[in-house]
């Protein structure tokens, strides 16, 4: 083979590692592996976040709740009406943050969630009291790939 046939050969094996290796990579991650993540906390039990997972706070509305009563008058009407303004500027963001934090609680709760943090896999596996999503997806591929 010529020289220049050579280094081309060879360059084009470079790429072809450049754009296998990390597609491989890709596929035998841990997060490749699981469809449907969901990771249950709160603000107390912070969670090291791979992205693409559905995070629900358990104490998301409170917070949301104590932004609205914060520095209400003692008086009971006027507070009432410092509420509704409030609740009035926040408009449907606001209420779109409150649906989802009470969603959030409520799907929790359906999935049995006993403990936080928890990892969810599938709506089926749960790994409690890691922080690490991606640790705790490893823990849950390692056990499927132990019990197919």
């Amino acid at each position: 083979m010529p020289a220049s046939l050579s280094r081309l050969a060879s360059g084009w094996r470079t790429l072809g590692l450049a754009v296998a290796l990390p597609a491989a990579l890709a596929v035998f991650s841990p997060a490749a592996f699981a469809a449907d993540v969901v990771v249950v906390t709160d603000s107390r039990h912070p969670v090291k976040t791979m992205g693409g997972e559905r995070l629900i706070e358990l104490d998301e509305a409170h917070r949301i709740e104590a932004e609205l009563s914060a520095q209400l008058p003692a008086d009971p009407e006027q507070a009432t009406a410092i509420v509704k303004r409030r609740l009035g500027s926040g408009g449907a963001d606001l209420q779109r943050r409150l649906a989802s934090a009470y969603q959030g609680v409520t799907d929790a709760w359906s999935l049995g969630i006993t403990s936080i943090p928890a990892v969810v896999v599938d709506q089926r596996y749960v790994v409690y009291g890691e922080p690490d999503v991606a640790r705790a997806i490893a823990r849950i591929e390692q056990h499927r790939r132990a019990r197919p």
